[in-house]
């Protein structure tokens, strides 16, 4: 298991707005082979900001590379830049092999 984390640091006032582009955009990971489970998660608050994370799940690290280089991926972030006054800062990619999993 590989999974990979996008942590964005979203204005206060922006956190609505973010959530509904996420909500609403096609990610098109479904069809993308190798793709286990997608969530979007909601952290602490700053002062300035909240704090989110995408983690996703992948079957191994060569999946994930094969979807960032694929057409599914240029489409899930076709006009990404478009938002990205929501942001305080640049997204932090943080991507992780599994060492041990319990279910």
């Amino acid at each position: 298991m590989y999974l990979t984390m996008n942590r964005f640091k979203v204005a206060t006032d922006r956190t609505d707005a973010f959530e509904a582009l996420w909500k609403s955009r096609d990610s098109h990971l479904k069809e993308v082979p190798g793709f286990v489970q997608f969530a979007l998660l909601k952290g602490p608050a700053g002062d300035d900001h909240v704090l989110y994370a995408s983690h996703t799940v992948w079957r191994d690290e060569a999946a994930f590379r094969d979807w960032t280089k694929s057409e599914a991926f240029r489409a899930a972030h076709a006009g990404a830049k478009s938002s990205g006054d929501m942001y305080l800062g640049a997204p932090e990619l943080e991507a992780f092999e599994a060492v041990q999993v319990l279910s």
